[in-house]
């Protein structure tokens, strides 16, 4: 299981999150695109930071909703999906490709990955950018594979996993560490009490699934959940303090890290 955390959300004279002392940490880093976040130079020293620490690096694009940090839902035509996808994931696979690094992969970000978890339309416009987009795997596949999807695992992951396959598309399932979840897999709303879990709550979710693969859903259930990756949040300091602990309780040695 890998690690992912959310970065680049600084912009212009704003400053957001710790990247600086997430990244020694983290497998995978989805890097903001411009559109709720982040910036050309934010981008430019955020993958950087990735490049010092071996990092994967991931492209986090969003709806065009700079004032509302990407998490007011929008009402998209397939076509204008398809377009802000690319347009996003091109402008971070060129950042990245001036510092030598290759894009592994795409994360949508806030009210555009909820809408691709809940809305069929959104999921397929989302699955069919990143499925075509012409990445330099088409020369050689092998030395720069197609980029994959990151989305989260619930009780739909086959139904996803087909879904992908038609379009030979690789999947990442992702759990998160900090939330509580639902008898049916999903997240639950952040406007629910105990939504959001304390520093212990978090420490123990993330020690049941990576011993059981397992996560208990607010009411008690037990949830069976495939997972590629685990998000971590480093936006703040409770995230940035919990992160060391993760690394130790998930108990994998970093890729290409000593």
């Amino acid at each position: 299981m890998l690690l992912n955390c959310d970065l680049g959300e600084s912009y212009g004279s704003w400053t957001i999150g710790h990247d600086a002392r997430a990244m020694p940490h983290i497998d995978q880093a989805n890097i903001a695109c411009g559109f709720h976040a982040g910036d050309p130079q934010v981008m430019q020293h955020t993958l950087a930071l990735a490049k010092q620490h071996k990092v994967m690096v991931g492209a986090h694009p969003a709806y065009p909703d700079l004032v509302g940090f990407g998490r007011r839902s929008m009402n998209c035509s397939e076509q204008e999906i398809i377009a802000f996808m690319h347009y996003q994931i091109a402008a971070m696979e060129g950042m990245a490709a001036c510092q030598g690094l290759t894009l592994s992969y795409v994360k949508p970000h806030g009210a555009l990955y909820n809408d691709m978890m809940s809305k069929v339309a959104v999921r397929n416009a989302i699955m069919q950018a990143v499925s075509s987009y012409p990445t330099r795997a088409t020369a050689n596949r092998e030395a720069n594979p197609p980029l994959k999807l990151m989305l989260q695992a619930n009780a739909n992951a086959e139904e996803h996993l087909q879904q992908a396959q038609d379009l030979q598309l690789e999947l990442y399932f992702e759990a998160f560490a900090d939330r509580c979840y639902e008898d049916d897999g999903s997240l639950m709303a952040r406007s629910k009490a105990g939504a959001v879990l304390d520093h212990d709550a978090m420490l123990k979710q993330v020690q049941q699934l990576t011993q059981h693969g397992t996560i208990t859903s607010a009411s008690g259930a037990t949830l069976h959940l495939k997972v590629d990756s685990l998000c971590v949040h480093g936006d703040n300091d409770a995230g940035i303090a919990a992160i060391t602990s993760i690394r130790q309780l998930m108990d994998i040695p970093l890729a290409g890290k000593a």
